[in-house]
C-alpha cells in the first residue's frame, strides 16, 4: 500500500492519510484483512508525528474501516471494498474540486466543462 502526503493539500494530515487508505481499499492495493503499516513505520515514512498516524488509524477504526489485533498491528476490514467506499471517495474528489473551483470564482458549470474538456483531450493525447 503506497501512501503519499499532498504539501500543498490544506487538509489536516491525519485526513489525508484517512483518504489514502480509503482509495488503497477501493483501487484494491490494499486487500481485506491486509495489514496496514505499522503507526512508528508509516511516521516514519511520511515524516509525521506518530501521533498524527494514530489520530487517522483510530477515525478509520471509528468508521469500521479497519479492525486492530492486539499485539499484531491494524488490519483492513472486509466488505469495504464496495460501492459505498467509491462513492465516499468520489465526494471527497468533488468537495475538494468544488471548494477549490469556488475559492478561484468558478462556478460549478465551469468546473464540470473544464473536467469534460480536459478528460477529452487527455484521450486524444493518450498514446493507443
Amino acid at each position: 500500500m503506497l501512501i503519499s502526503l499532498d504539501p500543498q493539500d490544506t487538509r489536516p494530515i491525519y485526513i489525508q492519510i484517512v483518504d489514502e487508505v480509503r482509495r488503497a481499499l477501493v483501487l484494491g492495493t490494499l486487500a481485506p484483512d491486509g495489514p496496514l503499516p505499522s503507526v512508528r513505520d508509516l511516521a516514519v515514512k511520511l515524516r509525521v508525528n506518530p501521533n498524527t498516524v494514530s489520530q487517522a488509524y483510530r477515525e478509520l477504526e471509528r468508521q469500521g474501516m479497519v479492525y486492530v489485533r492486539r499485539g499484531q498491528g491494524t488490519y483492513a476490514s472486509p466488505g469495504h471494498t464496495d460501492g459505498v467506499e467509491r462513492r465516499t471517495l468520489a465526494e471527497g474528489v468533488a468537495r475538494r474540486a468544488l471548494h477549490d473551483a469556488r475559492r478561484n470564482g468558478l462556478g460549478v458549470d465551469e468546473l464540470v466543462d473544464a473536467i469534460r474538456s480536459y478528460e477529452a483531450q487527455r484521450k486524444q493525447e493518450e498514446p493507443l
